[in-house]
């Protein structure tokens, strides 16, 4: 593999040259601005070309459309949001916290619509997720969550307990015990997804210039080596790449999340399997780990452990960690042993995701200056990002909807701490969920300190 097809298995697997688009050519005037051509930024260039066509719309990307986490996520896109429904409604009232969670699950069908309409062939597959409980703790956190939800106004529609054979039905894990089951997400081909986005919003007019890194966001302007982009709104939609901008070194801290992929399984091994729906799949330990079975059979499948960057430091080498890559098949082989002792990995990669202080992913405009921002998803923004590019589209063009209306709009995480606090504090919680989930082995009771952690984060 040459090229960007390295980056992920997604991108290596595309049936199309990832030949750059032409750079920035020189100054140049626009309606709206928006740097980064991953989804939230192609998000909102399509729904704003779609609500008014005359508008002027240039988008700004470093490397390519698909580069970053678009281009080597789990493909889960799913009404997951980082902060979670209890939390949501002690901050802004049960209705506004509902509210937002019923956008979430709209969106899944609103993307699956779009790609549909724009003829975007990305392996969609609604097959919800099942989440899986393997021993008697994560039971307790499943019927926990099942509980909270529907005390807050979800239904066995929207999230269900499983019981053992229910869930071994959808995901015939090893030690199954019971899990959770949601409708609310599919599974997609990611690379497929966001290069498929980006040619949409070039039928609609939109100009989008490749290699073309931006030095400097203000108002009013985005600064490139080739030349500025003079507009009166400018959007920042650069996720885990963020920290890399003047003046927002801490504004979200890029953690790392990384995948693998097997070689195409046997359908003999798949029946032992499951996932018969391409059913999206995790389990309720601490460290999150996350999969699906991918249109061309093989087993997609990705988790957190790789350790934070000091200074939120973003490299090409960090994307992989053979450390995390060998948990990665240990944990694959221990969820399914019919993979064997040696379980067959061709692709290995990873990248950076966003995460605010808060871990409170937002949407926003500063009418008075004129820039939007969107992001810290952590690690949830397949979804998310079309959210944020709708409810931009309509902040950008001034008008009030439900969407402006909902409780992320306008907030204002607060800055990650300075360095060595920060890179001390994230990879302290990284070891207190790790040594969590080894505690609740060991002593089948739930950790005291992944709880109070989590309280920490407010979750």
């Amino acid at each position: 593999m040459t090229g960007y097809r390295h980056l992920s298995y997604w991108l290596s697997s595309l049936d199309e040259p990832l030949t750059p688009r032409p750079g920035l050519p020189g100054d140049t005037d626009a309606d709206v601005a928006i740097v980064g051509a991953g989804y939230t930024g192609l998000w909102t260039a399509y729904y704003l070309a779609e609500a008014d066509p005359t508008l002027r719309v240039v988008v700004l990307e470093r490397e390519i459309a698909g580069y970053g986490a678009s281009g080597r996520n789990g493909g889960w896109c799913s009404a997951l949001f980082p902060t979670s429904l209890p939390a949501l409604a002690r901050r802004h009232g049960r209705d506004r916290a509902l509210a937002l969670q019923r956008a979430m699950h709209d969106t899944v069908g609103e993307v699956g619509r779009v790609t549909a309409a724009e003829g975007i062939d990305c392996d969609w597959r609604a097959g919800g997720t099942v989440t899986l409980a393997r021993s008697e703790v994560q039971l307790d956190r499943a019927r926990a969550e099942v509980d909270q939800a529907h005390a807050h106004g979800l239904t066995d529609d929207d999230l269900t307990l499983l019981d053992a054979a229910e869930a071994a039905a959808r995901c015939d894990a090893e030690g199954v015990r019971g899990g959770t089951y949601t409708p609310h997400c599919a599974a997609v081909h990611p690379a497929k997804l966001v290069r498929g986005l980006a040619r949409a919003v070039e039928r609609r007019g939109v100009r989008i210039h490749e290699r073309t890194p931006v030095t400097a966001l203000r108002p009013g302007a985005a600064v490139t080596p080739a030349g500025v982009v003079r507009a009166p709104v400018v959007v920042r939609a650069t996720e885990g790449y963020t920290p890399g901008l003047p003046g927002q070194r801490r504004t979200v801290a890029p953690v790392y999340s990384l995948m693998v992929a097997t070689p195409p399984l046997p359908e003999e091994t798949w029946a032992r399997i499951g996932l018969a729906e391409r059913e999206t799949f995790s389990d309720y330990r601490h460290v999150i780990v996350y999969g699906q079975r991918t249109a061309d059979g093989r087993l997609a499948f990705g988790g957190r452990g790789a350790p934070y960057h000091y200074a939120s430091r973003v490299r090409p080498g960090f994307d992989r960690e053979p450390r995390v890559f060998a948990a990665l098949r240990r944990t694959l082989g221990e969820l399914f042993p019919v993979l064997g002792p040696d379980v067959p990995v061709t692709h290995a990669w990873g990248g950076p995701l966003g995460v605010a202080r808060d871990w409170a992913a937002s949407v926003g405009l500063d009418r008075r200056t004129g820039l939007a921002w969107a992001g810290g998803y952590v690690g949830d923004g397949v979804g998310t990002s079309n959210l944020a590019g709708r409810t931009l589209a309509d902040l950008i063009r001034g008008v009030e909807t439900d969407l402006t209306a909902l409780p992320w709009v306008g907030h204002r995480s607060p800055r990650w701490e300075p360095e060595p606090l920060r890179w001390l504090a994230m990879n302290a919680g990284l070891r207190i969920m790790s040594s969590a989930d080894h505690t609740e082995h060991r002593t089948s009771r739930p950790s005291r300190r992944a709880d109070l952690f989590n309280r920490f984060l407010g979750h």
